[in-house]
């Protein structure tokens, strides 16, 4: 079952390192609203040029958090890895909050269990470029995000209200969105090649290939 999260729904970044901000930065391109919490000032005085919401606060006191209104955020990014101790009490703080969806980076195995113990409902194990493919992902409109060098991009997602009901070859996926289905898989069976003559329903899942940007705008007509 999908989370019953709006598609746009703001997200909370707690921490701008590297990771912190390639994902803050991209949500922000996206058009998503983003709040990005760092103690260290200087971070946040870097990056509020570049992300719309910025300001410094220790997230591992929740009363900070809740000043920021960290409780008012469905989702959030704990995007904190240098420091195991930090990481932790930080994603307990957004658990105590209730935050509905944490996404919380992991440096070793054993930090990325104990994040989920204590309520992480995603764990990411990233490199300092994986802050784009977590934007995409985080969007809530998108399973999987390939993303090659060119900006091609293979996408793992729910098939969009428009071509739902209908054959791919009526719904000119590829002429009217500029991206390709490539293969559909209906509940409880194994994947198959996309055909001209393929109807999908809302509970299929779909291989898109394309752009990013053109996967990204067929990807938003879900709603």
């Amino acid at each position: 079952m999908v989370d019953r999260i709006p598609h746009d729904a703001p997200v909370l970044v707690v921490g701008l390192g590297r990771f912190g901000a390639a994902t803050a930065g991209q949500l922000d391109r996206l058009g998503r609203e983003v709040l990005a919490v760092d103690a260290d000032a200087t971070l946040v005085q870097k990056w509020s040029e570049r992300i719309t919401h910025a300001v410094q606060a220790d997230a591992r006191n929740i009363e900070a958090l809740r000043q920021v209104g960290a409780q008012d955020f469905a989702i959030a990014v704990v995007a904190v890895g240098s420091s195991i101790e930090a990481s932790v009490l930080i994603t307990a703080n957004l658990v105590d909050l209730k935050v509905p969806q944490i996404w919380a980076k992991a440096i070793s195995q054993s930090h990325g269990k104990i994040l989920a113990r204590i309520g992480a409902n995603h764990v990411i194990y990233p490199e300092a470029e994986a802050g784009e493919r977590v934007a995409h992902l985080v969007s809530g409109r998108m399973l999987d995000f390939i993303e090659f060098d060119d900006g091609f991009a293979l996408v793992k997602m729910f098939p969009p209200k428009p071509i739902r009901g209908i054959p791919l070859s009526d719904s000119l996926v590829r002429k009217k969105y500029g991206v390709t289905v490539v293969g559909v898989k209906a509940p409880g069976k194994d994947f198959t090649y996309a055909e001209g003559d393929t109807v999908v329903s809302n509970h299929d899942l779909i291989i898109v290939s394309g752009t990013s940007a053109n996967i990204e705008k067929f990807a938003a007509l879900q709603s």
